[in-house]
């Protein structure tokens, strides 16, 4: 074992110490060396690169870089989204990169069950969107404390949204958006994005390979067979990653792929494979076309109820998220023009988190699930049915003079929700930017005395409009069906509209 030190090829006044014990950690095309006090790694690719892989390389850990520092919410995204190279090495012939090592929340605190056989490894993705981790029956399943609940998928989903959106606002793609590229923490309810040395720049740096099995888009598989220089071949780029990106929402609120059904396309595996994610790809939920339904022999072998899609279908995740899912793998599965940008998966995401309702079952595994708008809501992982009156607040904003009209967003009622500075005024949007000042709670909801409140915590111009009463800060309103409580009497300023149901 010695200890190594490498300059930097960008700044020969910076060096970097790696310990070399002869066994570096191996990952596809690199070699990873830890720093003696394990702040960053020294990652060497095994391979020479070329001028264009090293010009790629340089650009990454500065020009880009530095477009990530001087844009908003820096520190957000360098710390909590990625996981961004910020130097290049070289030492004999290797290029190497310098990368912040991972948080210590996405290492594995305990392993399978009784087994501890992954203790202290990394919380890839792929452990998190198969049911067959999270069922006991199964040899392998994950330990309950690192799994969260269904809400922490929703907050992760938001994270890796996030991510590409700032990765395409800077005009570069990933190109390898896969579980194998996102380490997540559901106890945390955060996600990182890595191995980020190989972005594409459209027109300037190529895609090194064409992505990971599960997340290829459909025109990059039914083209591969073409050549490099053909001009039909359709490489990885932006659109390629919305559809990635896609696939990951879904399977991490739902645990199965979204086209891997029953529909065998041809009897070679391997032609059916390029089928089944190619040209022939079909969404396994599609409302009219139910070739690729998942048959109930596979349930069988599943094993699990998530394998079900007639039990738990998309649908359960709201409609915001529903509409999604049909432009993705419906209108926009062979048609990328059509596929929903990363900035409307965080909106719907958002939206979809004020949807969402405890389910009252202790022992429910998931313990969240979103309102269906019926009259008699039920969670549908347990099927344990709400109990007592629920107050639904729609959100409305003022249109002209005293004319109100339904934002399209709605927030549902239970014991300690939260109302936030995003809810009150269309002037502040929930995303990354926003400050400490502006993610502090306004108010709160209540069950007290048998009634449903609402407690103004900080608000100015609160009043209801029914009784014409003003709600001074640390005041209480009653909310019953047909309430309209103003939350702000400024330029921007919200209405919420109650309706009380399952009474």
């Amino acid at each position: 074992m010695k200890t190594v030190t490498v300059p930097s090829i960008i700044d020969p006044s910076r060096s970097y110490k790696y310990i070399d014990n002869g066994s570096p950690k191996q990952g596809g095309v690199k070699d990873v060396y830890f720093s003696p006090d394990k702040k960053y790694v020294v990652a060497f690719f095994r391979t020479p690169l070329d001028y264009n892989q090293k010009d790629r390389i340089r650009r990454i850990v500065t020009l880009y870089l530095d477009n990530i520092k001087k844009g908003n919410a820096a520190d957000y995204f360098l710390q909590d989204i990625y996981r961004w190279p910020y130097d290049a090495v070289e030492r004999d012939g290797k290029t190497g990169v310098i990368v912040p090592i991972y948080d210590s929340r996405f290492f594995f605190r305990k392993g399978y069950g009784a087994n501890d056989n992954i203790k202290g490894g990394e919380k890839v993705g792929k452990w998190f969107t198969a049911p067959s981790f999270r069922n006991k029956q199964y040899p392998l399943f994950l330990d309950s404390t690192e799994l969260g609940d269904w809400l922490s998928y929703f907050q992760i989903a938001i994270s890796i949204c996030r991510g590409v959106k700032k990765m395409h606002q800077m005009g570069l793609a990933h190109s390898d958006l896969s579980y194998n590229n996102v380490l997540v923490d559901p106890v945390t309810r955060s996600a990182n994005i890595i191995d980020l040395d190989g972005l594409v720049v459209p027109g300037l740096f190529p895609p090194e390979v064409i992505g990971t099995a599960d997340f290829i888009a459909p025109e990059v598989l039914r083209t591969k067979h073409l050549k490099l220089s053909d001009t039909g071949r359709i490489l990885p780029n932006q659109r390629t990653d919305l559809h990635a990106l896609a696939v990951l929402i879904y399977m991490y609120l739902l645990r199965r792929h979204p086209l891997r059904g029953g529909k065998i396309w041809d009897l070679d595996a391997e032609k059916d494979e390029l089928m089944a994610m190619g040209e022939k790809a079909l969404f396994i939920e599609h409302s009219s076309d139910k070739t690729n339904r998942v048959k109930t022999d596979q349930l069988r072998k599943w094993d699990v109820i998530w394998g079900n899609p007639e039990k738990i279908p998309y649908t359960i995740t709201g409609p915001y998220l529903s509409e999604l899912f049909r432009r993705a793998f419906i209108d926009g599965l062979h048609n990328p023009m059509l596929r929903p940008i990363a900035n409307e998966w965080e909106t719907a995401l958002i939206k979809t988190v004020d949807l969402i309702q405890p389910c009252s079952n202790p022992s429910c595994e998931e313990k969240w699930y979103v309102f269906d708008n019926t009259a008699k809501p039920a969670c549908p992982f347990c099927g344990t049915p709400h109990k007592g009156p629920l107050p639904v607040a729609d959100l409305y904003y003022k249109f002209k003079d005293d004319l109100w009209k339904p934002e399209g967003h709605r927030l549902m009622v239970y014991h300690n929700q939260h109302l936030f500075k995003w809810h009150v005024s269309r002037k502040i949007i929930r995303n990354e930017s926003l400050g400490a000042e502006d993610k502090k709670p306004v108010g709160y909801f209540a069950y007290h005395q048998h009634k449903w409140v609402l407690v103004n915590q900080s608000l100015d111009g609160m009043k209801d409009l029914v009784t014409q009463q003003e709600i001074p800060r640390n005041a209480m309103v009653e909310l019953t069906s047909g309430s309209k409580i103003l939350l702000s009497d400024k330029e921007g300023g919200r209405l919420l509209y109650i309706t009380i149901t399952n009474q």
